[in-house]
């Protein structure tokens, strides 16, 4: 391990040389690829210092002890001995899962897609305010929402929206949204009251590079279009939006949101790699264990995974059986006590 940190310092010191080249704000990818792996190291060598500091303070306390006669005194330093050596496993442990992840997808960016469900108008309105939510949950962790296609509805709500998030670990704290999220509320077109049930659907994939997942060019077919819907002067009159047939599979992606068909066609691009390098990485999965079933589901979009019960003020993840209270907080970006939780449970079931 001595030797992977070393290795790991001397990249972390190199990367921060590199941030501070002028000329590197010429190239948004490649800022984008080193601020997220600096960003990942600084977490690693944050870890590893704060390690070594409690190595240390442990040395030096026992070396105090070594001729200490006051009895006092002696217990007082075992009980720091103690703290120490506590602070020292937990750290431990913490760089062990940093140096060795899991699932080594933990670190990548992700591409969620979500989808308005059952329940009509009602189901757009909560899928517009499930991405909000997400986007909230994203600037508290300092990471960044970039959307990349959306089909909006008259009424504020959204039938379908793809956006990629970018930053340190999202997929770790992410993957546990996939599946059906359910809504049971008052509309407020509803005169009578009564709790109308809709459901939206998530999918949250982890971004492929290229030397994750190839794309064959003879596989896909590439049309220009005009955009449809809402938008600017140019929408309906230059051929900008772009559609992606990706035919071995029959996946389809259309982004038209870019007014250059250049940028439409990139971040075309990056949802059918993703969605490919989903459907391989879950064809794996199915081969590599077609009988085992984690206490937190799968993650596929077929499963009811959480119900938001507005007029209980309460959400319940179906998976952990465990309900949360504050929705208005929770609705604003507070997902954290509901993915810690169903981590906890999963590294209960790993271990188990």
């Amino acid at each position: 391990m001595d030797t992977q940190l070393q290795q790991l310092r001397t990249r972390h010191q190199e990367l921060a040389v590199q941030l501070q080249q002028p000329e590197l704000m010429q190239n948004p990818d490649k800022l984008r690829t080193l601020s997220k792996e600096f960003a990942e190291l600084s977490e690693v060598v944050n870890l590893a210092d704060q390690l070594d500091q409690v190595h240390s303070s442990l040395t030096q306390t026992q070396e105090s002890l070594k001729d200490e006669q006051d009895p006092e005194m002696l217990a007082l330093g075992e009980e720091e001995i103690a703290k120490l050596n506590a602070q020292r496993d937990e750290l431990q442990q913490k760089l062990n899962a940093e140096l060795n992840p899991p699932d080594p997808l933990d670190k990548k960016d992700v591409i969620v897609e979500i989808r308005a469900g059952a329940g009509g108008d009602e189901a757009a309105l909560f899928a517009a305010e499930l991405f909000r939510a997400y986007a909230r949950y994203a600037e508290e962790h300092d990471w960044s929402t970039t959307l990349l296609s959306m089909s909006r509805i008259g009424i504020g709500g959204i039938k379908e929206v793809v956006f990629e998030m970018n930053g340190t670990n999202v997929y770790r704290d992410m993957k546990y949204e996939a599946g059906v999220h359910r809504v049971q509320r008052v509309p407020e077109t509803e005169k009578s009251g009564r709790v109308h049930t809709s459901t939206i659907t998530v999918a949250v994939m982890p971004e492929a590079e290229e030397k994750d997942f190839e794309i064959k060019p003879e596989e896909v077919r590439i049309e220009a279009t005009t955009a449809g819907g809402h938008g600017g002067q140019s929408v309906n009159t230059t051929y900008s939006a772009i559609r992606l047939h990706h035919i071995p599979t029959g996946l389809i992606v259309v982004c038209q949101d870019e007014r250059s068909q250049k940028q439409n066609k990139e971040k075309a691009f990056r949802v059918l790699r993703a969605r490919l390098f989903a459907l391989e990485q879950e064809r794996r999965q199915k081969e590599a264990s077609e009988t085992r079933k984690s206490q937190v589901g799968s993650g596929d979009r077929s499963e009811k995974i959480r119900t938001y019960n507005f007029p209980q003020d309460r959400v319940t993840d179906h998976r952990i059986n465990q309900n949360f209270s504050n929705l208005k907080v929770i609705m604003d970006g507070g997902f954290d006590p509901i993915i810690q939780a169903i981590q906890a449970k999963a590294q209960q079931a790993n271990n188990s």
